[in-house]
């Protein structure tokens, strides 16, 4: 099994626009000296970069750079990251060694940077029960995430499973972390600059199989679409309405 980083388009133009004394083709392919010939580096210090007090970014992004590790052939391998491993990943998820002891496999259907995380506890119940594992694509652009969809977030102290609702527009603002287990948890919130990695949950392997269909439930969702409702958007609102925080959108189902 070899080592390979691999940052993503968008940390190599923010880095080559925050650093724009430094070489292109050195930063990409190794070539040549690392700075331009003619260009000063005022905040360059012998051999130590350091960033400038603000950085002008393009899109946002993490900045971090992505390790993955490749098999034989140079495909890229899914490294699973189980609960008890998780209190290392926050501080290890971009040291090549230590994602290399990961332990790799290839799932059909995933290809690209993935990462398969283990869920610990119920906060995510019933979408993720505990033990479930699930499978996700890395976030490059946080600024362009998909709302209301399951992720995992990388700080410095833990591995999160939450559902995010809003893309991160601003690097000093917060993020809403969202549980599906509303009965038990409320809605947190955590500083943006606290967030090192962001993945986004593409797949799940389940370890119960699914019983046999409620079928009061089944009658329940054929009703509720047969009147022209969307049956996760009627369900999210009663949960909400459980809660007390109910906010009326588009048409009003008619209960008789």
């Amino acid at each position: 099994m070899a080592g390979d980083f691999k940052p993503g388009y968008d940390s190599l133009v923010e880095l080559l626009a925050t650093f724009p004394e430094i070489s292109g083709d050195w930063l990409l392919m190794g070539r040549g000296p690392m700075l331009r010939p003619g260009v000063e580096a005022p905040h360059l210090s012998g051999n130590i970069m350091t960033p400038r007090p603000t950085m002008p970014y393009r899109g946002l992004t993490s900045g971090q750079v992505l390790t993955v590790t490749v098999d034989r052939t140079g495909k890229e391998n899914t490294v699973f990251v189980p609960v008890q491993a998780q209190a290392g990943y926050s501080h290890s998820f971009n040291q090549e060694q230590y994602v290399g002891d990961l332990k790799p496999f290839h799932i059909p259907g995933f290809s690209g940077a993935h990462r398969a995380f283990e869920v610990a506890g119920d906060s995510m119940y019933p979408s993720f029960k505990h033990h479930d594992i699930v499978i996700c694509s890395f976030v490059d652009r946080w600024d362009q995430l998909r709302p209301d969809e399951s992720y995992v977030l990388v700080t410095a102290e833990n591995v999160l499973l939450k559902r995010l609702v809003a893309p991160i527009t601003d690097r000093r603002g917060t993020i809403e972390l969202h549980s599906d287990n509303t009965g038990q948890y409320q809605v947190h919130t955590m500083p943006v600059s606290d967030l090192l990695e962001l993945w986004m949950v593409r797949g799940i392997v389940c370890t119960n199989a699914p019983g046999r269909p409620d079928s009061a439930l089944v009658r329940l969702r054929e009703a509720i679409e047969e009147m022209g409702h969307n049956y996760l958007e009627v369900m999210r609102f009663l949960n909400n309405s459980a809660r007390g925080s109910v906010e009326l959108r588009g048409p009003m189902l008619e209960v008789s």
